[in-house]
């Protein structure tokens, strides 16, 4: 078995497809009512309405509210100074700040911060290891 898809499911589609796309700087490759995937990530990347999936499938669950934060990506960076920069960025542009970039006990510089359905996702980069 192999990945090849990931979606997301939302309530929020057109805020959220906008905050992938412009926020994010993600490129749509295929986009349908209710649909949108994007393009270039290593592995095909979708958001798509919940709603679809309840029609589509008939799963009445699709049609429930997610709780918690069932998701998360992580976005490797160049350097520490990159993961302040595009944090920095990202929030100026509506990504909900979560956690400035601190050092991380597992040996990485992260930063953390949240799309419009608060899916936390995090900027790193990995650091030296010490000999």
């Amino acid at each position: 078995m192999k990945i090849d898809l990931l979606s997301l499911f939302t309530d929020r589609f057109e805020e959220m497809k906008r905050f992938y796309l412009d926020v994010l700087g993600f490129e749509i490759a295929t986009e349908l009512e209710n649909y949108v995937e994007f393009s270039g990530q290593g592995v095909r990347f979708s958001i798509c309405n919940r709603s679809v999936m309840v029609d589509t499938v008939s799963e009445e669950h699709f049609a429930e509210a997610p709780t918690g934060r069932p998701i998360s990506f992580a976005f490797r960076s160049e350097s520490k100074e990159a993961v302040e920069t595009d944090y920095a960025a990202l929030v100026a542009e509506g990504a909900e700040a979560v956690k400035e970039p601190s050092i991380m006990p597992w040996g990485q510089y992260t930063a953390f911060f949240a799309d419009p359905d608060g899916h936390v996702h995090e900027l790193f980069v990995d650091l030296p290891r010490e000999a």
